[in-house]
């Protein structure tokens, strides 16, 4: 059998799984650059009987699926990826497995979003490495209102740790519902009310036709002028443009986004000239503790399937 890794920009898959549980059943081989479009992939990838993938940094679309006639199974790295078209596996009967994904990574790097944001970090680290001193004046988070946009699994983490920092929480998403809010100890807002009411405002929804440009001039209007958005979920939730004429003309003070419409970022990007937006390159899984789980559970996913007892098993 031979099986594929994609998606490994560091280099790193080798070091955090037992690859060797594999040996004398299937040759692994590792990608680590982007393998370009639809025919340049299923021409790489035309040897291999599985394919493993990394979230949805590699677009998997029936193309590509229908184009790779050895292709049996795909494992990817937590248990959605957006990025597979899990029907068109499904039609041509490849099995597509997933792994666990402890989370809280993404909920640390919101709250060190939000930190850098209120203490204006990199503009003052710039500043001193420039010769300057005390560069402006940056805000607490103790007593300041943090407006959490999905209250689900890292929507909860985020606003405990939050909660520990002294903040004032409100939640909403378009199915939450104020006793889901009771429960989490956090207030409830209609969209529009929490994000008058924000100090920070932080997306933690799944991206859908229902959420995608759920951000976009109206709601940046909405928001204080010394607010700030912070995007860890999904580029397409927010407006880009939107955030760019917000962010030039002041009608938010700052932003921070984790995750962007196409990635990588390309270097002609219109938001790498907007000043006072802080950029990161989805940072948010990209720990040595959530690489161990992935990719540990990526080698057990495969040895269950060359065992003939699949596990995790995603559906359409």
């Amino acid at each position: 059998m031979r099986i594929a890794v994609l998606d490994d920009y560091q280099g790193l898959a080798k070091d955090f799984a037992t690859w060797d549980h594999l040996a004398g059943r299937a040759e692994v081989t590792f990608f680590a650059h982007r393998l370009g479009d639809t025919a340049a992939m299923t021409a790489a990838l035309a040897p291999f009987d599985a394919v493993c993938l990394m979230r949805e940094r590699t677009p998997f679309p029936a193309e590509v699926i229908y184009g790779l006639p050895r292709l049996r199974l795909i494992v990817t790295t937590g248990m959605r990826n957006a990025a597979i078209d899990s029907t068109a596996a499904a039609t041509r009967g490849i099995t597509v497995c997933g792994t666990p994904s402890p989370g809280h990574a993404t909920a640390e790097l919101t709250l060190c979003l939000m930190l850098a944001l209120a203490r204006r970090l990199v503009p003052q680290a710039q500043a001193l490495r420039q010769g300057h001193w005390q560069c402006g004046i940056g805000r607490d988070l103790k007593g300041a209102t943090v407006g959490v946009l999905g209250l689900g699994r890292l929507g909860s983490q985020v606003a405990a740790l939050a909660q520990a920092f002294g903040m004032r929480v409100l939640a909403w998403s378009q199915n939450l519902t104020e006793e889901r809010c009771r429960q989490a100890g956090v207030g409830y807002r209609d969209k529009m009310a929490l994000l008058e009411a924000a100090d920070f405002v932080t997306l933690h929804l799944r991206l859908s036709e229902r959420t995608r440009g759920l951000i976009g001039a109206a709601e940046l209007a909405a928001m204080k002028p010394d607010a700030a958005l912070i995007n860890t979920s999904r580029g397409p939730v927010v407006d880009q443009t939107a955030l760019i004429n917000a962010l030039s003309r002041g009608t938010i003070a700052a932003a921070a986004l984790d995750v962007f419409d196409q990635e990588p970022l390309p270097p002609d990007s219109p938001l790498l000239a907007v000043p006072n937006l802080l950029l990161t390159p989805h940072l948010g899984y990209v720990t040595r503790e959530t690489y161990a789980v992935f990719y540990a559970e990526t080698v057990n996913a495969l040895v269950a399937w060359l065992d003939g007892a699949p596990i995790r098993v995603i559906t359409p």
